[in-house]
């Protein structure tokens, strides 16, 4: 079986067992999905969908970040770990947004990764759920899942990501990015995976490799 085979099947499993291929971060607009994104960095989602309620009701729009202070940007998110360093990316991503993009978030990887703390898994994330490009968001549960399947190699997420490009129908890779994220919660945990009970089980190189050391 071919890698592309194996990601054929791998796509229409996950689908069938998570039809609502949706993003984890509650958000209104580009910005706030932009925000949440870099606040989810070593932090749940969960964690980041309680802390931006409080965050954006105090900045609803670009000018209200533009104008605040990172101080404050820090009371609001100091629950999400390494707060400093997400308050000072955040408050100097809407300044270049402002001052180069007029206020709009881009929709390519390569003008997002400008952005101050925005890495190509933020922006993937962006250009899928806001402006439907095809994707591919290599956070820990799809580099997890699609190594054990045998669909990437290694835990680089760029090697990971380019891995994915060349063998996923690129059409189907966002929303199978996110079932990744639900798959990876649910089942193919990273520590004690539910292997008898994974859709994906049939073909999966991990699990016929643990058989063989039976």
């Amino acid at each position: 079986m071919t890698k592309k085979q194996r990601a054929a099947l791998a796509v229409e499993a996950l689908k069938k067992e998570y039809p609502d291929a949706l993003c984890s971060l509650t958000y209104t607009n580009p910005l706030q999905l932009l925000i949440a994104t870099r606040l989810s960095a070593q932090c749940t989602d969960a964690r980041v969908n309680l802390v931006t309620p409080a965050l954006f009701e105090r900045f609803p729009t670009l000018d209200a970040f533009v104008e605040g202070t990172v101080e404050e940007i820090e009371t609001l998110i100091r629950t999400c770990g390494l707060y400093k360093t997400k308050a000072r990316d955040i408050h100097a991503m809407c300044i270049k947004l402002k001052s180069d993009y007029n206020g709009v978030v881009p929709d390519t990887i390569e003008e997002l990764t400008k952005l101050p703390g925005v890495g190509r898994k933020t922006a993937n994330l962006v250009v899928g759920d806001i402006y439907h490009k095809p994707a591919v968001v290599t956070d820990t549960h799809c580099i997890r899942i699609c190594g054990r399947v045998g669909l990437s190699e290694g835990k680089d997420p760029y090697k990971v990501e380019m891995q994915l490009r060349t063998v996923l129908p690129m059409e189907e890779s966002n929303a199978f990015c996110h079932r990744l994220v639900l798959h990876g919660r649910a089942v193919c945990t990273a520590r004690s995976p539910k292997c008898e009970a994974c859709v994906m089980n049939s073909f999966c190189k991990y699990v016929k490799e643990a058989e063989k050391k039976k």
